[in-house]
């Protein structure tokens, strides 16, 4: 197990020393966001901009405009909903070289409580134009993620995360913007997740073939441009959709795979996620129980439905 607010801070470490082409930008929450490591390790590279981050927000923009690239950390209530504004007028019209790195995501944030768990970020970053939008599924991924991040051009909002995960992707997994991975293979129904979910999906597979089911697991970490292909084709081989995210059903990922079936190939689907409802303080692993995000949650609507 490794959290990801850590990962995150060393694969930057790791990647400020083989380019010098970008430059991190802190509201005054690098012990929350992980990027103390960075700063221990190229302070020149480390701008603290305090508890301000529409200011934050337009001083990346301006950065960027120099040809350096601006790496913008906080947390993703305060990205997606604090500076906002200056994330579409100020970086996403322009469509400004700038990435904002968000920690602090659903109900996997945990004891802070409903105030800091943001179960509304992917909603707000995949309606503006011009974002593309990645959520990997653990510190493997993430280190692929943040490389294929600083590499492609325009404005990018990057789920970090903040609490332990398992690794359980291969080191060197590639991730693409538009692209997904299969993780299991299966024919009775496809479970699409995201983020921490990504684990659970893969064992509510093993919980479903003790019960002679078998599904497909897909990791969608590139939510936007989603990969359209992959969606349709896993509808048309197993005839049931499942989607799995640490977000509001409204706007996240359920309804990004809904869009794309209803236009392509509409079939059953059951959306798993957080129904249009605060959190709660308390530990992510009982909040999963109480808001039925867990493995068997999971695999008890995919037999209800079959």
């Amino acid at each position: 197990m490794d959290n990801m607010r850590d990962a995150f801070g060393r694969a930057l470490v790791e990647l400020g020393k083989v380019r010098e082409d970008f430059v991190v930008l802190d509201a005054d929450v690098a012990g929350g966001t992980g990027t103390y490591h960075f700063r221990e390790t190229f302070p020149d590279r480390f701008i603290q901009c305090g508890i301000a981050e529409q200011n934050m927000f337009s001083m990346a923009a301006g950065l960027s405009t120099t040809g350096v690239i601006p790496v913008v950390t906080c947390y993703a209530v305060f990205a997606s909903m604090r500076a906002i504004e200056q994330a579409r007028n100020s970086i996403a019209y322009p469509e400004f070289n700038v990435k904002i790195a968000a920690s602090h995501l659903g109900l996997d944030v945990g004891p802070d409580g409903a105030t800091h768990q943001s179960v509304e970020d992917m909603a707000f970053f995949r309606a503006i134009p011009n974002f593309k939008v990645a959520s990997p599924a653990d510190p493997n991924e993430l280190n692929s993620t943040l490389s294929a991040v600083l590499d492609t051009p325009g404005p990018v909002y990057l789920r970090t995360g903040r609490s332990p995960l398992p690794t359980f992707l291969e080191p060197g997994t590639k991730f693409q913007f538009g692209r997904s991975h299969i993780l299991a293979e299966g024919d009775d129904a496809a479970i699409m997740a995201v983020g921490v979910m990504v684990h659970r999906a893969l064992e509510t597979a093993q919980l479903l073939k003790e019960k002679g089911i078998s599904v497909r697991v897909v990791n969608l970490s590139s939510i936007k441009p989603l990969d359209i292909d992959l969606i349709v084709q896993s509808a048309q081989k197993t005839g049931l959709i499942v989607t799995a995210e640490d977000h509001n059903i409204i706007g996240g990922l359920g309804s990004a795979v809904a869009e794309v079936l209803a236009l392509n190939h509409p079939c059953p689907m059951v959306m798993m996620g957080i129904q249009d409802c605060f959190g709660e303080s308390g530990e992510p692993q009982d909040l999963a129980v109480k808001y039925q995000l867990t493995s068997q949650d999971i695999a008890n609507r995919v037999m209800a439905k079959l």
